[in-house]
């Protein structure tokens, strides 16, 4: 009887453990990265060799000589799978944990891309002088949001790389995850900020409906487009967009 007794609390013990590890092997693990997290992350972009092109840290843009006034350094929000960083990193930060330090090589089909011909065209100088250009060999300029450097510079037509600086070339990112972001008004700010590149965006949330403001009108086909995304990956049910009082 009292071997009865023990084998059926050994059972009872055993299955209510499996069960347990049943339910946590469903369980998604919280301190690794899924898509469509909110991640804040600071990060360094280099070159195979060391040199530094990018990084949203200022001491390390001052020490490798990259600083800009215009650039904002600080930890940077983005939502994993929307591409916020280049192509590679984003998908590489999948499964990845919080809290690490993390060195990512990129070949460059996953970086900046290969180089293609196709990108090297021939732009009348009329268009630099629209823009009060004075297009010379090396130089690089904004083309209409693309990056692009002036190859050779005679006559009425200027030779033109839109072929982003870095195409061809492997490279390689240090990142540190520092933590995952749940409140849905820091989602909303980050993901705007970096969707339209505006500064000042800012957002309300109560009861899962959001109130947006922008700094500027935009076509209603984008607000429309932005609503859908934001619903979908914030996980809101309303969004509304305002400007701000004058």
């Amino acid at each position: 009887m009292a071997e009865d007794e023990e084998k059926t609390k050994e059972n009872t013990i055993a299955s209510t453990t499996e069960t347990k590890a049943a339910v946590n092997e469903s369980k998604p693990d919280s301190s690794k990265i899924t898509i469509h997290d909110f991640i804040e992350v600071k990060y360094v972009g280099k070159l195979p060799d060391g040199t530094v092109f990018d990084t949203n840290d200022k001491k390390t843009a001052e020490e490798n000589g990259i600083f800009s006034a215009q650039m904002k350094y600080e930890p940077t929000i983005i939502c994993v799978g929307e591409r916020q960083l280049i192509g590679g990193l984003d998908a590489a930060l999948i499964d990845k944990e919080i809290g690490k330090d993390y060195t990512i090589d990129l070949p460059p089909e996953e970086a900046f891309g290969k180089k293609d011909i196709k990108k090297i065209r021939l732009v009348p100088l009329a268009e630099f002088r629209k823009k009060n250009i004075n297009p010379q060999p090396g130089m690089q300029i904004d083309m209409d949001g693309h990056v692009a450097t002036i190859i050779r510079a005679s006559g009425g037509r200027i030779m033109v790389n839109f072929n982003h600086p870095l195409a061809g070339r492997p490279v390689v990112y240090d990142i540190k995850i520092n933590k995952k972001i749940t409140d849905k008004q820091k989602q909303l700010e980050a993901y705007l900020g970096l969707a339209l590149n505006l500064p000042g965006v800012k957002a309300e949330v109560k009861e899962d409906k959001a109130k947006v403001t922008l700094p500027m009108d935009l076509p209603e086909p984008i607000l429309e487009e932005l609503k859908k995304r934001l619903i979908d990956i914030v996980k809101i049910k309303e969004v509304t967009f305002t400007k701000p009082k004058k």
